[in-house]
């Protein structure tokens, strides 16, 4: 009886929380703001990236800790990314869940190239973008970066 209820307990918080299928039109949505997102890290068009963010934004990093102010985050991305890093999605590993009265999560694996260092191994690693819906566009919130 323990092991039932233990089981109930550890599964139904995961009830209603299914991904999307892929030929859903929110996961095309996401997946398309993913590209254009990273489209402009990697072409260094701050501007783009910059309107992407909320300004309640909550960036965490497993190595560079939490950055919570935007202008920051699009400062460090132009002194310590542009020119020097591109990112490639892992073909097929967007899982998309809806945040209903709110928008989705998009989750991943991408590896960055170290473009001054074209010999180095790049491994994948993962990501979570949550993205926010409004009546005019969708925004990142929160981004869980681990490498």
């Amino acid at each position: 009886m323990r092991l039932l209820i233990s089981i109930l307990f550890l599964t139904v918080p995961f009830v209603g929380m299914a991904q999307v299928e892929e030929a859903s039109e929110l996961h095309k949505q996401l997946e398309a703001l993913d590209k254009t997102y990273f489209d402009a890290y990697n072409s260094c068009d701050l501007v783009t990236q910059a309107n992407f963010y909320s300004e309640d934004i909550e960036f965490f990093h497993d190595q560079g800790g939490l950055s919570t102010d935007k202008q920051g985050i699009i400062d460090a991305l132009e002194k310590n990314i542009c020119g020097k890093v591109t990112r490639t999605l892992v073909a097929g590993s967007i899982e998309v869940y809806p945040i209903p009265n709110y928008g989705a999560v998009l989750m991943g694996l991408h590896s960055f190239a170290n473009n001054q260092e074209p010999d180095a191994i790049s491994t994948p690693s993962k990501f979570v973008m949550i993205w926010k819906k409004s009546e005019a566009n969708w925004q990142i919130t929160k981004v869980i970066s681990l490498h």
